[in-house]
This record gives structure tokens, C-alpha cells and sequence, in this order.
């Protein structure tokens, strides 16, 4: 048995047979403007989908789940706020004001869940 025989390469831009984002020597890349006349991207309505979800999470849960949303809340900005973090894109801007905010929460939702035991009981 003999080894196959390479088939040989057609006659052509020998650019057909490079690898994808290869650019031969001399080659300038491609303007990275050149698709700024394109149509802008239609809003992506993610934020109210969260929303809806987090609402039917808290209906669901009732104050427990206010109580464990407060809390990661809280744990997630100490431990960002300690590391140096003054600003945050939430609507209040400043940490401390939101670390209040979630802490308000938290406490907003341990009463619920306390006024839910005590009816219970």
C-alpha cells in the first residue's frame, strides 16, 4: 500500500486556503468604522424582565424572599464597598445610601416575617 498523494492546491487567491482573521503581510485590517451607517440595535427590555421576575419572586415568597434579596444585597455591597467601591449604578449613587436602603429592607421583611409567625401562632 502506498501513501495517498496529496491532491494539489487549484490555481487561485491563495488567500482561500488561510486560516479565518488571517491577514497576509501588506494587508491593512478592515476600518473598524466601517459599519457605523447600520442601523442602531432596538432596545432590549431586559431590566423590566428582571423586575417582573424579582416581583413574582417576592409574591411568591412574601417577606422571606425580601429578607434573602436584602441580605445578598448587603453582603454583596459591604464586601464591594470594602474593597473600595464609592459609586454604584443603582439610583441612590452612593454606597452608603444604598447599603441603608437594603438594610431598611431587611428589616422591612424580618417584620413581616415576625407579623406572619405571630398570626400564626
Amino acid at each position: 500500500m502506498s501513501a495517498p498523494t496529496p491532491t494539489p492546491t487549484p490555481p487561485g487567491d491563495p488567500s482561500d486556503h488561510l486560516p479565518s482573521g488571517y491577514l497576509p503581510p501588506g494587508v491593512p485590517p478592515p476600518l473598524l468604522d466601517q459599519h457605523l451607517e447600520a442601523a442602531p440595535a432596538p432596545f432590549d427590555p431586559l431590566r423590566l424582565c428582571i423586575f417582573a421576575t424579582i416581583a413574582l419572586l417576592g409574591w411568591l415568597g412574601g417577606p422571606v424572599t425580601l429578607v434573602v434579596f436584602a441580605v445578598l444585597g448587603l453582603v454583596g455591597y459591604t464586601r464591594a464597598w470594602r474593597r473600595g467601591l464609592t459609586r454604584s449604578r443603582c439610583f441612590l449613587r452612593d454606597i452608603r445610601l444604598v447599603v441603608g436602603y437594603l438594610s431598611v429592607l431587611a428589616i422591612a421583611g424580618l417584620t413581616g416575617v415576625a407579623a406572619a409567625v405571630l398570626r400564626l401562632t
